[in-house]
């Protein structure tokens, strides 16, 4: 079975740090996101690569055991099973790998994957037991894509873990790698022992018309030189709406104004909003006839 170098499908190198394998992951899942390549099959391709390649070296137990063995990790796998075995014989429970989350409609992982760690979905984390011999389940990690708009809106989702239904209410205002803990959702524990818990990290790919900076949004319009000289009106789309904004006079290309309050949804702060900052673009007319050059001419030299 062909080894899969996931330092190479991420681009970063064997020493990078938890944060640098963190950024690349969310460089390249911004880029490939299927929302944004629309049946782009070398992107949906492409965007499984780095999921499977982020669940194994953001896991620091995981990376390491990909790391030590590399392009032999079948042999390694044999030995960890054989000391695995030996553990259990101790009464101690040493079961790594990965637990069964569901990480979307058609996310599937290479065989590679699927052979070295055991299964899809998650990391789990293993827990040795108390005296009784009762062991807490692991934890399940999954990952939640969610569009800017959908961000900004509280709603449910419903996911399929082990086989149950778990649906949670995602409250507006969510960003970009928040994680939340759903207690006792993990997988279940051994010998009477509590269930693990389940992790949920949202990513929220880059939006083609605002910018989110923390509660404020950013966004342009274009307006044509007549408006941006002598003023006028221009539609202004937010995220709940276009509104009717006034344009001043002699307004300069590049200038900003601000909409307060028609900005993100504030985390858990119903009613409180960011700002939108608008960011005009004045287009030059074209094709000017004769006419309308000298009527330039006139101005320019008035």
């Amino acid at each position: 079975m062909a080894y899969i170098d996931y330092y190479k499908i991420l681009g970063v190198d064997k020493n990078a740090t938890q944060e640098d394998i963190k950024k690349a992951y969310r460089k390249l899942a911004r880029k490939l996101h299927p929302d944004l390549n629309p049946d782009d099959k070398e992107a949906e391709r492409k965007f499984k690569e780095i999921n499977e390649a982020n669940e194994v070296l953001s896991n620091p137990e995981n990376r390491a055991k990909y790391d030590k063995y590399g392009e032999h990790w079948k042999h390694g796998e044999e030995y960890e099973k054989a000391q695995q075995q030996q553990y259990q014989n101790y009464g101690n429970d040493y079961g790594g790998g990965f637990s069964g989350a569901d990480f979307g409609e058609g996310e599937d992982f290479s065989d590679f994957f699927q052979s070295m760690f055991g299964g899809t979905g998650g990391f789990g984390r293993s827990s040795r037991g108390s005296a009784s011999g009762k062991f807490k389940g692991q934890d399940i990690h999954a990952e939640l894509n969610l569009s800017l708009k959908d961000a900004a809106t509280t709603h449910q989702q419903t996911f399929d873990i082990n086989g149950k239904k778990v649906r949670i209410t995602i409250p507006a205002g969510v960003y970009d790698g928040q994680q939340i803990k759903l207690k006792g959702h993990g997988n279940p524990g051994y010998n009477g022992g509590p269930n693990g818990d389940l992790y949920i990290t949202f990513t929220i790919p880059a939006d083609p018309d605002f910018e989110r900076i923390g509660d404020d949004l950013k966004t342009k319009v274009t307006i044509d030189l007549y408006t941006a000289v002598l003023g006028g009106d221009v539609n202004v789309n937010t995220l709940t709406g276009s509104v009717n904004l006034k344009v001043k006079p002699e307004t300069q290309n590049g200038m900003t104004v601000r909409l307060k309050g028609k900005g993100f949804p504030v985390y858990k702060k119903e009613g409180e909003f960011g700002d939108l900052f608008v960011t005009y673009d004045v287009k030059l007319p074209t094709n000017l006839t004769d006419k309308q050059k000298q009527l330039f001419e006139q101005l320019k030299n008035s």
